[in-house]
């Protein structure tokens, strides 16, 4: 220990009492009045410790029974994040938030000399002013993280201001990758703003990754870290270019940095066609709507001279790559129409997608009976990651690909 003195900090406990509202999920919050830390600000029923006899679910039902009136059965507490935070006079202190979905009674103000208002609020509509620690202990329960840091500077306001909002998630190690490195939220975070969820959607590839974001506000973002600078400069080009060609269902690129080798794009509507299984003639559709993607790819941009011949070094690799899935004429097929086409007169270069499995293909199909859809009858999702596509009419609807 450097110091000469053991150095102590308080503890307080808060309450994330959760409900279903007809917005979505709502929390219980509570505005201080009187003679109190943060008049006017809304903050969640919470309180300190008594002394070194209680422990902190106590301390949380006590605290929540004394100021809303509710009461709560110690084993329906559930951890849900811990904040340790630093006020703007420089007095530190550990917040330790509890989830709880079950109590009896209804919530109502029983402290009215510190609290004058209580309410249900949606997650995406929280009140202002609220105190900046509570709100960042709020944001860090919807990123999923269970550990936050919350450090503010003297100069910094009490209540949440976003310009200076100084929440550090800090990622689990037993998690890989559910929230990404701190260099890659802040660099998103810069692009679009306050994220409050993060999900891991990559495909099992080795240095590439892709996150699902969710904003404060509400928007949807995928920020994506490439497997190599080759691959990051060649989709940050197309974004930057041809991408906008094939229509309003196309992402937009919203940041790139190449030293991180990241981008943030939005998001694409669609569901995955991997693991899907369709009929016949749906099957056949569903193809035939992606070799019209496809062809919508090769004619988003000019077609530039012809390289230097056709790609036959790529020949026995994927050749090798296909062979388990051949029958025994198909390989001398194969190599005989690849010697043919040696001597046909060189392509012209076009943009192109290098990958159409069904795992990075989305789309939207007619709803059935069991489903829910949307209000044009087209069920819709979100796809696993950045997607490239452009709306197809017929009532198979528009496929996209990730790249």
């Amino acid at each position: 220990m450097s110091g000469t003195q053991r150095h102590t900090e308080p503890l307080d406990v808060h309450l994330l009492a959760v409900r279903d509202g007809a917005a979505g999920l709502e929390v219980l919050l509570s505005r201080r009045a009187g003679n109190v830390y943060a008049p006017g600000c809304w903050h969640l029923v919470s309180g300190h410790l008594d002394g070194p006899w209680e422990d902190m679910v106590t301390a949380l039902v006590r605290e929540a029974r004394e100021e809303s009136g509710v009461v709560i059965d110690p084993a329906d507490v559930r951890a849900a994040v811990t904040v340790h935070h630093r006020a703007p006079a420089g007095g530190a202190r550990m917040g330790v938030f509890f989830e709880v979905t079950r109590w009896e009674g209804t919530p109502e103000v029983m402290e009215h000399h510190v609290c004058d208002a209580m309410g249900w609020f949606s997650f995406d509509a929280l009140p202002e002013p609220m105190v900046a620690y509570c709100r960042a202990g709020l944001d860090a329960y919807r990123a999923g993280a269970r550990m936050a840091m919350h450090f503010q500077e003297p100069d910094d306001p009490i209540a949440y201001d976003r310009s200076v909002d100084r929440l550090v998630l800090v990622p689990e190690p037993a998690v890989r990758g559910a929230v990404p490195a701190q260099a890659v939220r802040a660099f998103a975070e810069q692009a679009v703003g306050r994220i409050t969820a993060w999900a891991d959607v990559s495909w099992a590839r080795e240095e590439s990754r892709v996150w699902r974001a969710v904003g404060a506000e509400g928007g949807e973002w995928y920020v994506k870290i490439h497997q190599n600078d080759r691959f990051h400069q060649r989709e940050v080009a197309a974004l930057r270019s041809w991408v906008s060609g094939l229509g309003a269902s196309a992402p937009r690129l919203v940041a790139a940095d190449p030293t991180l080798r990241a981008v943030v794009l939005t998001a694409v509507g669609g569901r995955t066609l991997h693991g899907a299984v369709h009929p016949p003639e749906q099957q056949r559709l569903i193809f035939h709507r992606i070799g019209q993607l496809a062809a919508a790819i090769h004619h988003s941009a000019p077609a530039r001279p012809a390289a230097d011949g056709l790609p036959l070094g790529k020949l026995e690799r994927h050749l090798a790559g296909a062979l388990p899935h051949l029958a025994p004429a198909d390989e001398k097929f194969i190599r005989a129409t690849t010697e043919a086409a040696a001597g046909l007169a060189p392509l012209k270069t076009v943009p192109t997608h290098g990958d159409f499995q069904l795992q990075i293909c989305a789309g939207t199909r007619p709803p059935a009976p069991s489903t829910s859809s949307t209000s044009n009858g087209r069920k819709t999702a979100r796809p696993c990651g950045t997607s490239y596509g452009s709306p197809m009419p017929g009532t198979a609807g528009p496929i996209s690909s990730r790249p």
